[in-house]
């Protein structure tokens, strides 16, 4: 499958958002990103582990342990791995200048692409005026979202067994409602303040699950998306040039193979005469 696709070379891959430990992360087509792509720079944006979720119940299939064991093999042979936490695995926040395997945990990042212009990056969730100072209504948004995001692993399953590809019904529910677009509006302006602030040409985030590469008063924001919604990755080219690659678009379902592979039983040892 990957030599009829073939390998994708990038200077730097941003991805944010996985939520590794929830029945909505789209493991297996992150998996099949990460083996098609190689890079020099890798940046975790945050909520990578949903911490939040595994503290009120265990999920973690063989797919979302595949998907750390892949990234720390990019570590060990030589990609520069950078963790920033989010909201979610906040806890990784205890151990800022730490390396773990070849990755190290940093509070936020500002990288240069290979053109000169410096972005900021960082999760987003400091510009969350919910998340920020009313902690029990993100929980409980929290809880609302992934009902939702059940309703969509499950409307996709069946979109699955039909034929058709990977689409995001919760994506879609979120940009019909008002509220959720103001948020989103507030908070791309929040980001990009603080960009301002920091003197860089733009920020790279995540958090709010909505891919998008735009100009705000002068600072290029981009939030590389998430893989629970749109299964969407920031790129980096050699030559500086920024792409957000919509994986779900890109590779159909039916190109990635799920399967466990066939064991065949090992021929039965000759008997001496």
């Amino acid at each position: 499958m990957m030599s009829e696709f073939g390998i994708r070379r990038y200077r730097t891959v941003f991805i944010s958002d996985v939520h590794l430990g929830t029945k909505g992360c789209q493991a297996e087509l992150l998996l099949d990103f990460i083996r098609h792509v190689e890079c020099d720079n890798l940046f975790l944006v945050g909520d990578i582990i949903d911490g939040w979720k595994l503290r009120s119940g265990w999920h973690w299939p063989q797919s979302h342990n595949d998907v750390v064991q892949k990234v720390l093999r990019m570590a060990r042979k030589g990609v520069n791995v950078t963790y920033v936490p989010g909201n979610h695995d906040e806890g990784a926040r205890e151990f800022i200048g730490v390396h773990f395997g070849g990755v190290v945990v940093a509070r936020d990042v500002i990288h240069e692409t290979a053109d000169g212009p410096r972005f900021l990056v960082t999760h987003g969730d400091e510009f969350d005026g919910v998340v920020q100072h009313a902690r029990w209504l993100a929980f409980v948004g929290d809880y609302a979202y992934r009902a939702l995001i059940a309703l969509n692993t499950l409307f996709n399953r069946a979109r699955r067994r039909m034929g058709f590809g990977y689409w995001s019904l919760s994506a879609y529910v979120k940009t019909r409602v008002k509220n959720a677009l103001q948020f989103v509006e507030n908070f791309e302006a929040a980001v990009a303040d603080e960009a301002r602030r920091r003197g860089v040409d733009g920020v790279i985030c995540g958090h709010i699950h909505k891919a998008e590469m735009r100009d705000i008063d002068g600072i290029a924001y981009i939030n590389d998306g998430d893989w629970v919604e749109s299964c969407t990755a920031l790129v980096e080219h050699s030559d500086g040039r920024l792409e957000i690659l919509e994986w779900a678009k890109i590779r159909s379902w039916s190109a990635i193979d799920r399967k466990m592979p066939v064991l065949v039983p090992a021929p039965a040892p000759a008997v001496a005469a």
